[in-house]
């Protein structure tokens, strides 16, 4: 039995405990209770676990009893403990490493061909899906952390960097020059170097 606000109460005794007990809020109608439980997170994965467990528990496992735990677990992680997904990946990892472990020796035991090349990729498969269960719980818990990286304009030598700045002044007898090469109008023959006009002797 659990409550729509999500607090908890027993079964009754004689109650099935695959049955669905409902308190609602006065005034909601059978079916606003309803829509309002079909679509709780907690309901809905209780349904899902309630029937692939019935061949590890049994049919006595009690739907509220699920409910509640699933509950309890949801409000640990919102709280910031995530002890209890670390722990369920543990598990699924070392569970599929068994699973491996399996399909390998009995890969390694098939008399033809074919059957060998079966065992042998599902035994891959469950190794590669411990190995991303590995992943997911180092992600988990150690998170990654962006990284911003800010532009860094390194000179060395006579070299000028010069971002989006264009320079004000300009050698005296080069003004003309300078102004026409930043225009591109004048003209566009190339410009002897004047170290080269002085005389020597």
């Amino acid at each position: 039995m659990t409550k729509l606000k999500g607090s908890a109460a027993v079964v009754p005794k004689g109650v099935n405990p695959q049955g669905l007990v409902i308190i609602g809020e006065p005034g909601q109608t059978r079916g606003q209770m309803l829509a309002q439980v079909a679509v709780t997170p907690a309901f809905n994965a209780a349904l899902v676990v309630e029937t692939f467990q019935k061949n590890l528990m049994g049919p006595d496992v009690e739907m509220m009893a699920l409910v509640d735990s699933l509950k309890t677990t949801n409000a640990a992680v919102k709280a910031g403990d995530l002890s209890a997904l670390e722990a369920m990946l543990v598990g699924q990892a070392i569970a599929l490493q068994s699973m491996f472990t399996s399909l390998a020796r009995r890969a390694q035991s098939q008399e033809y061909q074919r059957n060998l090349e079966a065992f042998l990729g599902l035994a891959l498969k469950a190794q590669a899906q411990s190995r991303a269960t590995i992943t997911a719980l180092v992600d988990l818990k150690y998170p990654r952390q962006a990284t911003f990286v800010k532009q860094a304009n390194i000179a060395h030598g006579a070299q000028q960097v010069n971002n989006g700045v264009q320079a004000e002044t300009a050698p005296a007898g080069h003004a003309d020059r300078s102004a026409q090469a930043r225009a591109g109008t004048g003209n566009s023959g190339v410009v002897k170097n004047e170290l080269l006009e002085a005389v020597h002797g």
